[in-house]
């Protein structure tokens, strides 16, 4: 029965430690050009993967690409 207690408060303290570092986090955007960048880059690569791979996949159908340089 100890050791049921010892592993739920393991358990306790693990999830108490996680929620602490989550809102210790700060969760702004970035401010400098590099880094906003980077963030559209991956979005827009993030955006390509999911058309790409999406359902479509699955029958053999290859949609295309949006392009990164349009808007």
């Amino acid at each position: 029965m100890i050791e049921l207690g010892i592993l739920f408060g393991l358990f306790l303290m693990t999830a108490l430690a996680l929620i602490f570092v989550l809102l210790r986090r700060q969760n702004s955007r970035t401010e400098n050009a590099d880094g906003l960048l980077i963030e559209q880059t991956r979005r827009i690569q993030a955006q390509n993967d999911r058309v790409t791979y999406g359902r479509g996949m699955g029958n053999g159908y290859m949609p295309t690409t949006r392009d990164p340089y349009r808007r």
